[in-house]
C-alpha cells in the first residue's frame, strides 16, 4: 500500500512540476486602477486551487463542530432517559402467596 502510495504522490509532483513548466506565460490581473500586477499562468491557478482547499476546510471545521454539538446533544438526552428508565424500574413481580407450581421434573 505505501508502494501506491508513493507513486501516486511522485505522479502527482510530476503533473504540477510539467504543468507549471508549460504555463508560463504572464497573466495581468487588474481591479479597476486600484490593484495591478502579472504573474505566471500556473500560479494563478496554483492560488486559485488554495483558496478552494481553504474555503473548503474550513466549512469542514464549521460542520465537524456543529456535529459535535448535536452528538453531545444526544448523549445527554441518552443519559438523561436511561436515569429515567432506572428510576422507574420496579422490584420484580412477586407471584401470589398460595398459588403453587407444578414439581420439577
Amino acid at each position: 500500500m505505501k508502494v501506491i502510495y508513493t507513486v501516486v504522490l511522485a505522479l502527482i509532483v510530476m503533473f504540477i512540476i510539467t504543468f507549471s513548466l508549460e504555463n508560463t506565460a504572464p497573466v495581468e490581473l487588474k481591479y479597476y486602477d486600484f490593484f495591478k500586477r502579472e504573474l505566471p499562468t500556473y500560479m494563478l491557478i496554483f492560488i486559485a486551487f488554495l483558496a478552494g482547499v481553504i474555503f473548503t476546510g474550513f466549512m469542514g471545521i464549521v460542520e465537524r463542530f456543529r456535529l459535535t454539538r448535536t452528538i453531545n446533544r444526544m448523549n445527554k438526552t441518552i443519559r438523561e432517559l436511561r436515569r429515567e428508565m432506572k428510576n422507574n424500574e420496579s422490584s420484580p413481580y412477586i407471584e401470589a402467596v398460595g398459588k403453587t407450581q407444578p414439581p420439577p421434573e
